[in-house]
């Protein structure tokens, strides 16, 4: 499987801030198709704007249905009385079944020939109960691939029949589609659910909806439903959308674990959504949760750590998936119960998530319809696969896995834009209320002490160090070693995924052996400045660059770390000096170590090195966008350290 578009989530020390909410998808689209059927024209407001609502608005609009886009996520829908002006059509529906199956329903009983169909993954989702369902009143639906799945074929039939059976146990959204259909039956209908009904909270919505729109809903405990023939649905002129209990189960676990308090607006406590229950279920962990009429806010456990739990998360399924991941920050075990439905969603929800939270060293055990999660020794033993958290084309996925990166390492989210399903801006919001971890880049000139400031910085405020200069001093040492020629572009980068670097102090360590002087000759700069200017070299020490940006913060100096490795940067600096003041502390330098040295040689040198650097095509010297200068000619090491930190300690306070 390849993977041409991801996204790289630092990792993050904290969250806390506010979040407004996208309107929820389970309430969009379930108001879409009321507005529709209803006698008058709604308004609808706080739309979510995702692909899973665009899909049912394009169907309503190719059924003849007025839809008039006002702007702002509102909308006016002219209803059709239950009578869809067009009576032949093909709809596709991608992967929106909170679109595909009320549809199915109301397309069913309205009296025409329709053709619904999605994508690959739709076709895999069941909808033979809900099928089963509509045959019992009469509807004439046939199966156009295989039996109990779409695509559809819905045709015009004569309705009949006061008794509907339909199972409970695999989606809620069978009983949802037939329960908002069934004013356009024309006659009284009892709908008995088999086996036990899922999901209960997402039926209340539907109930709760269909009542805002006039239709009363008889329900006797949750095994039988009875929907009396007489009601028709009126428009009650202008209806406001939920915000997403579901997508604020991610911000609040953020919450949870980086601090807080984080606070998602536009779903409170009396919410019609069963997922704000989520928050009772956090606060099990020992999240401290409080609650208004529109808003929820989570803080950290006192104590910092998140308490394991054994949880029955029938009536949260989407925002249990959140509970998932947040367990690999809790202190020990936790199970998750009851959640077969996970296996019929947007993908296989069980097999997928444990699949992606062995990658980053949980060990999972999984069941039919549970999953159990012991996370790794220590958050800081969460990993980052190189090969990313695979998505599934499931939003939620990708939203989960976004909790990964407070483990210390961060987190590569492969197709993270699945998110747009309910969610488009979801990355842009998460990167607003959480703090990374801090790298201050620094970049310049040969011989410009860049190093030295760098590494007094990273000990002065007790952050890692990465000089990416001597990965690639240490690159061409290693190269050397082997016998590999430093135009040998591929040899070069395979040889840059092999080699095991790190620094310890003012130490440098190469595939496990102490490196000394030899990494600071003219020579060994030399070789570096050649690989430098290798495409494929620097590709590949990328993500070994990145991997050095853990807690509490990262100094990094050199060229492209302020503009390619960490772009993100909390301050830039281009730290620079005269060639005559860099070759006479070259100079010193080499003297100093008993090393033989001619200035003007030494001048020479850098300023052919800066015009090399200067010119070449990958990675050329330059100061990078948003960094700001630091001319050190008249200052010593001392004097230029104060300088960086004082502008980073500017920052801070900010």
């Amino acid at each position: 499987m390849t993977h041409s578009e991801f996204l790289d989530l630092p990792p993050l020390l904290s969250a806390h801030g506010t979040v407004r909410l996208p309107g929820s998808k389970s309430i969009s689209n379930r108001v879409l198709l009321l507005a529709a059927l209803a006698d008058g024209t709604t308004t609808v407001r706080d739309l979510l704007h995702s692909d899973d609502t665009e899909r049912m608005l394009d169907a309503l609009r190719i059924l003849g249905v007025q839809v008039e886009s006002l702007g702002d996520n509102a909308y006016r829908i002219t209803g059709c009385g239950g009578n869809f002006p067009n009576k032949e059509a093909k709809l596709f529906l991608g992967n929106a079944g909170t679109a595909f199956r009320p549809l199915t329903a109301a397309l069913a009983l309205a009296g025409g020939s329709y053709e619904l169909s999605g994508v690959p993954r739709m076709h895999e989702r069941p909808i033979g109960d809900l099928v089963d369902a509509l045959r019992q009143l009469g509807a004439d639906i046939r199966y156009l691939g295989n039996e109990g799945f779409p695509p559809l074929q819905i045709s015009p039939a004569k309705l009949a029949g006061d008794i509907v059976e339909v199972r409970g146990d695999v989606s809620s959204q069978f009983l949802t589609g037939l329960l908002m259909a069934l004013p356009l039956a024309g006659q009284t209908v009892r709908v008995e659910v088999v086996g036990e009904l899922i999901s209960k909270p997402y039926i209340e919505i539907t109930l709760a909806m269909m009542a805002r729109f006039g239709v009363r809903v008889e329900r006797q405990e949750w095994r039988s439903f009875v929907v009396f023939g007489s009601q028709h649905y009126a428009s009650p002129k202008e209806i406001y959308v939920e915000g997403d209990a579901s997508s604020a189960s991610y911000f609040l676990a953020a919450g949870a674990i980086g601090g807080g308090p984080l606070r998602v607006e536009g779903v409170g406590k009396n919410s019609v959504q069963g997922d704000v229950r989520f928050a009772e279920e956090l606060a099990k962990m020992g999240v401290r949760v409080s609650m208004g009429e529109n808003w929820m806010e989570a803080r950290g456990p006192a104590d910092g750590m998140l308490k394991a739990i054994d949880l029955d998360c029938n009536h949260i399924p989407d925002a249990a998936m959140t509970l998932a991941v947040a367990a690999l920050f809790a202190d020990g075990t936790t199970t998750l119960r009851n959640i077969a439905s996970w296996r019929v969603k947007e993908t296989d929800r069980i097999a997928a998530m444990a699949t992606e939270l062995r990658k980053v060293g949980a060990t999972v055990e999984e069941g039919a319809d549970y999953i159990r999660i012991t996370p790794p020794a220590s958050r800081s033993s969460i990993l980052n696969p190189q090969s990313g958290i695979d998505t599934y084309d499931d939003h939620r996925m990708a939203m989960c896995f976004s909790l990964a990166a407070f483990g210390g390492a961060g987190v590569r989210i492969n197709d993270p834009k699945c998110v747009a399903k309910t969610f488009p801006e979801y990355f842009a919001e998460f990167a607003k209320v959480t703090q990374a971890v801090p790298v201050i880049a620094i970049d310049g000139p040969s011989a410009s002490g860049k190093g030295t400031v760098a590494q007094r910085v990273a000990t002065a405020l007790g952050m890692h160090y990465l000089d990416s200069g001597a990965l690639y001093r240490l690159l061409g040492l290693a190269a050397q070693k082997r016998g590999i020629g430093l135009d040998e572009e591929t040899r070069l980068a395979e040889l840059a995924g092999q080699v095991d670097i790190h620094f310890e102090g003012e130490d440098i360590w190469l595939d496990g052996a102490k490196v000394g002087d030899e990494l600071r000759t003219e020579e060994a700069g030399s070789a570096a400045s050649r690989i430098a200017a290798l495409p494929k070299v620097r590709a590949a020490l990328l993500d070994k660059q990145r991997a050095f940006r853990r807690a509490p913060g990262l100094v990094a100096d050199g060229r492209d770390m302020a503009s390619v490795v960490f772009p993100d940067s909390a301050l830039k600096i281009f730290l620079t000096a005269s060639a005559e003041a860099r070759a006479e502390r070259r100079y010193k330098q080499l003297k100093e170590k008993g090393m033989s040295a001619n200035i003007a040689a030494l001048l020479q040198d850098i300023q052919a090195r800066d015009e090399r650097d200067t010119q070449r095509s990958v990675a050329p010297l330059q100061q990078a966008q948003g960094a700001s200068l630091l001319d050190t000619t008249s200052l010593n090491i001392e004097q230029a350290v104060q300088e960086v930190l004082s502008r980073y300690q500017a920052l801070e306070s900010k």
